[in-house]
């Protein structure tokens, strides 16, 4: 019954969550950020609330007076105040519901998740409590209403008898220690409630409490709009308690029970709201699944590294919960970012987005962390340097300042950073960084310099190659309005996309901006006199897109180890150039139909990648000595077409592309 009601709901929950990854992104799909949202919703009450109470008055002839005068005379920002009060409320009621509900379709609550759940049960309480609670502050007839059919609902309890609504007979009988009661409790309620919300994510590996900017941004203009075209206003007038109330509009996300109090008998409601609980805390242990109960070891690379999973637990959360450090962004199957490659073992892919891992990726044994529950003992391999925790410092955020622009050609700009002075961002040939743009997203681009041509101490430099994309948000900006001077925000290094350390011969692949990385590993290898053949073929479309063709050139004359092939794939028949033509892997894989003993390096699009692969390993290459990058456009991935290509370098060793 359960698995019939949780499988329509998970394919709606997919179908919905693919639309908007298509609209907006998955780093800006709201779905996968609802438990975030709550928080920043909680805190756009609180901080609205705050601005009330300053103005409110806790007597009882003037409550209703004091938020008049905020709704009418101070319209301008004591009733946009009262209205967005009102709105977040309300979206943190729609919000935690659809993250409950959500975390139930997707069977996200059995386990060691029980606790979060749980604890969720008792937050929707506390917010409907503190929800009614500020129902009775205007002291209208909404208020009146809320008021009197709460108290008599109560009464119907054992041990009450009735108390409470002889305070609600007469008129008088409402004072201003009444008012005083209900301030007390709805500013206490919300203290209790975010504690429970700390509590709540304490079982979350890694829990993010805030939404991208971009989200909250627009969060905060909706409620705004909502707030100047629909105020919130006081309804029918002060409160009197003599006459009763007769017609009312309800606030439907917090009062949804309350005309049942008026149509049911009172124990009948109770008995609702009772099993209704009980039932919601009862569902972590109504419905197991066999195959996830026993805890599983789960081995990740590079390093070896243990976690323990337990029943039900994502790669993700495991590895995350043994202090890890590992890459994920959505946590939700939407981006990618979190690919492993399955070595050992069977998993449960989970729920994903097709579109993130397509079935080609299943049967080459990769699978996303976030996603993936362990139904044996796995091992698993991951794009980062190291898992070790203490590499993790070697990661590094910083501001960096725009030292040179410089085209080199038509649609590729090498871009100078100048880091602070003193600051170092220590790397390996064939690393990248991250540009971390204002809403929070990032952009991979790869360090173009070896690491020993860094700049001094005092004046560190970075090189980068960014290539204009249509539509590309942030290779746009570079093209268009990026000036010296300018600054941004970077972090890094990352990426295992670097030389190995063998007696091989070196067979490298670059597709178009793949050539940056390609030049940083091999300026090093130059630099640190290793002796073994390279080759480099460089694939482009057409001959201006070789933007550095003559220091390739140079490399060549300069390096006896060293050779250097362009190919062009769309060149027109009778143009000036009499290179080689074509596909670049096929004119790899011409000069060397054995690739047996070789050790291959290609960077490109997936594309490239995706068909290069494959046709190298079916000549004689060990899986061993094949490493790819692969990189294409964050519009491709995302579906954003904001945020199209920022063109970049993006996971290695064989990994699906990161986004850009």
């Amino acid at each position: 019954m359960i698995g019939w009601l949780q499988r329509p709901l998970r394919a709606a929950f997919m179908f919905v969550e693919g639309v908007f990854n298509r609209a907006f992104g998955d780093k800006l799909n709201p779905f996968y950020h609802l438990g975030a949202i709550a928080f920043y919703l909680f805190w756009l009450v609180a901080a609205s609330g705050l601005y009330l109470y300053v103005f409110f008055d806790t007597a009882v002839p003037g409550a209703y007076e004091s938020v008049e005068a905020l709704t009418h005379r101070q319209w301008w920002l004591g009733g946009i105040m009262r209205s967005i009060h009102r709105y977040a409320s309300d979206g943190i009621v729609v919000v935690m519901l659809l993250h409950m509900l959500r975390h139930f379709a997707f069977e996200r609550i059995h386990g060691y998740r029980w606790f979060a759940w749980v604890t969720g049960v008792a937050l929707i309480w506390f917010v409907y409590v503190c929800g009614v609670n500020g129902f009775m502050l205007p002291w209208d007839r909404l208020a009146q209403f809320t008021v009197v059919a709460t108290f008599e609902w109560i009464d119907w309890l054992p041990g009450f008898g009735g108390a409470l609504m002889r305070n609600f007979i007469y008129a008088d009988s409402v004072t201003d220690r009444f008012f005083s009661l209900l301030v007390f409790v709805h500013i206490g309620g919300p203290l209790l409630m975010l504690l429970l919300m700390w509590v709540h994510v304490q079982k979350v590996p890694k829990a993010s409490t805030l939404p991208p900017r971009s989200i909250g941004l627009a969060l905060l203009a909706a409620l705004l709009a909502l707030s100047l075209l629909l105020p919130v206003t006081s309804q029918g007038g002060v409160a009197d308690l003599g006459v009763a109330v007769d017609s009312l509009k309800l606030d439907w996300f917090y009062l949804v029970l309350y005309p049942l109090l008026y149509r049911w008998p009172l124990g009948t409601v109770w008995l609702l709201v009772g099993a209704s609980t009980l039932l919601l805390l009862a569902l972590p242990w109504l419905r197991r699944r066999g195959g996830k109960q026993a805890e599983r070891r789960i081995e990740l690379h590079p390093g070896a590294h243990a976690a323990t999973a337990h029943a039900g637990e994502t790669l993700l959360d495991a590895g995350l919960r043994a202090g890890l450090v590992l890459p994920y962004d959505c946590r939700n199957g939407g981006c990618g970012v979190c690919v492993c490659n399955v070595l050992q073992g069977r998993v449960d892919h989970g729920p994903y987005q097709p579109a993130t891992l397509t079935e080609s990726m299943r049967q080459r044994g990769q699978a996303l962390l976030c996603c993936a529950t362990a139904l044996d003992d796995v091992v698993v391999s991951i794009d980062v340097a190291s898992l070790d925790p203490a590499v993790a410092v070697a990661v590094r955020s910083m501001d960096a300042r725009v030292e040179r622009i410089e085209r080199l050609s038509a649609d590729v700009i090498r871009l100078m950073l100048a880091l602070p002075a003193g600051a170092k961002m220590p790397f390996v040939a064939g690393q990248y960084l991250n540009i971390v743009l204002e809403d929070g997203q990032r952009r991979a681009f790869s360090f173009a310099n070896p690491p020993h041509e860094s700049g001094s101490e005092q004046h560190p430099q970075i090189e980068l190659h960014v290539r204009l994309v249509e539509g590309g948000r942030f290779t746009t900006r570079v093209f268009t309005t990026l000036q010296v001077g300018d600054v941004l925000r970077i972090e890094g290094p990352f990426g295992r996309f670097v030389l190995r350390e063998s007696e091989r011969p070196i067979l490298m692949i670059a597709g178009a901006t793949g050539f940056a990385p390609i030049k940083s590993i091999v300026e090093d290898a130059f630099a640190r006199g290793i002796q073994r053949p390279i080759q480099l073929y460089w694939g482009v479309r057409r001959r201006s897109d070789l933007y550095q063709m003559e220091l390739a050139e140079r490399w060549a004359r300069e390096h006896a180890n060293f050779r250097f092939v362009p190919v062009l794939s769309e060149e027109p028949e009778g143009a000036d150039w009499n290179g080689r033509r074509g596909l670049v892997h096929a004119a790899l894989l011409h000069d060397h139909p054995d690739l047996q003993g070789a050790e291959v390096y290609v960077c490109g699009s997936v594309r490239m990648v995706e068909t290069a692969v494959p046709e190298f390993l079916s000549h004689g290459l060990d899986g061993d000595a094949c490493f790819s990058d692969a990189f294409l456009p964050n519009a491709l991935t995302s579906g954003s077409a904001n945020a199209a290509a920022d063109a970049a370098d993006p996971a290695g060793d064989g990994a699906p592309a990161r986004p850009q």
